[in-house]
């Protein structure tokens, strides 16, 4: 699983190098990018890249602004490969440290703190992606530090209780998950497909990015359509809420009164909780933290909402028109699909709840 998670995530990074704009593209052989992707090697090339570029922009005179487009471009794609990595390989490598510590009933020093780093990094892939994606846009109104700590712990709050409870599933019944994961990933997919994405070049490509997709959301909430997404946020919560809480309550159910994990008891009990608290503090980022908000109170204007496409954001593009990152403008036409009528100062950052 770790393997074909690993060779869809290199499949994506190749599939983006061959559709983008050769000027976009590293100055180096087809084959020896294709021989990278096939070792595994292409995330750490992009990332090497990505360096390269960032080093001549700290040092660059002239066309600085065309290579910070360029730097937005190729950190964004990295961004969204490391929480492609972090949801396929990392969070799922996770849940099974978690369920070999409660199995043995025995935890190293070492591996408390790497469960407690891993569940940082999670998140932190989720925040990084999110800020990522504000870097495309123009004009941006970027996160402030106490925005950032809200989302950081909104999302932390949300993870948590979700991966305990499938590590709690799989202590009761180790082939249990082998049936849950496969029905929800299926459920998800069936629910992106339908929520139209159009995020790679071609249908069979399409098809990969919406399995890829469906398994962040058996962990995590990732939004993928345009419009507002209050209605879809409520129905998926939802779901998880009571998914999560089911595969609690079995454990709790079945578990017999002389189990050696009784100490998990108040753990779980405090799981309803902390995803309530995630979804409170969801809330009030939306309410009062958002960049939007914090927009309106300085420039003293209220917000349109749109009921379909957001044709008037900036998106950061490079000198030539055609150079445009065609993902990034789709991905954030997904996450700030606010509009704003013709003549009126957009503000990076537009998003619906």
């Amino acid at each position: 699983l770790l393997a074909a998670a690993s060779v869809a995530t290199q499949a994506c990074s190749w599939l983006w190098l061959r559709s983008d704009p050769p000027a976009l593209r590293p100055d180096v052989p087809p084959w020896l990018l294709a021989a990278l992707h096939l070792l595994q090697l292409g995330f750490l090339f992009r990332c090497l890249h990505a360096l390269k570029v960032g080093w001549k922009v700290c040092w660059a005179k002239a066309e600085e602004e065309e290579e910070q487009s360029r730097i937005a471009f190729l950190s964004h794609d990295i961004s969204m490969l490391r929480l492609f990595e972090t949801f396929l390989e990392n969070t799922p490598q996770l849940t099974l440290l978690l369920y070999v510590i409660l199995r043995t009933n025995k935890a190293e020093p070492s591996q408390g703190l790497g469960i407690c780093t891993a569940f940082l990094c999670v998140t932190w892939s989720l925040l990084d992606y999110h800020q990522s994606l504000r870097s495309f846009l123009q004009d941006k109104y970027g996160l402030s530090l106490g925005s950032s700590i809200v989302y950081f712990l909104w999302n932390l709050f949300l993870i948590c209780p979700r991966i305990l409870a499938v590590a709690l599933f799989a202590l009761l019944w180790p082939y249990g998950v082998a049936v849950h994961f496969p029905l929800v990933w299926l459920a998800m997919f069936v629910w992106v497909s339908l929520q139209g994405t159009d995020f790679m070049e071609s249908p069979g490509p399409e098809q990969l990015y919406r399995a890829m997709v469906a398994v962040i959301l058996y962990f995590s909430w990732f939004n993928v359509a345009q419009g507002r997404t209050l209605y879809r946020s409520i129905i998926y919560h939802g779901f998880i809420l009571v998914d999560s809480t089911l595969l609690a309550l079995s454990w709790l159910w079945c578990r017999s009164p002389s189990d050696e994990h009784s100490y998990l008891v108040p753990v779980v009990s405090a799981t309803l909780p902390c995803y309530l608290l995630g979804l409170a503090l969801r809330v009030m980022y939306y309410q009062w933290l958002h960049p939007n908000v914090q927009a309106q109170q300085e420039r003293g204007y209220d917000e349109v909402d749109a009921n379909a496409r957001s044709d008037g954001l900036a998106f950061r593009s490079l000198s030539v028109p055609d150079l445009v990152n065609r993902r990034m403008q789709w991905l954030a036409q997904t996450q700030f699909p606010i509009s704003r009528p013709a003549g009126q100062r957009f503000l990076n950052g537009d998003a619906a709840v």
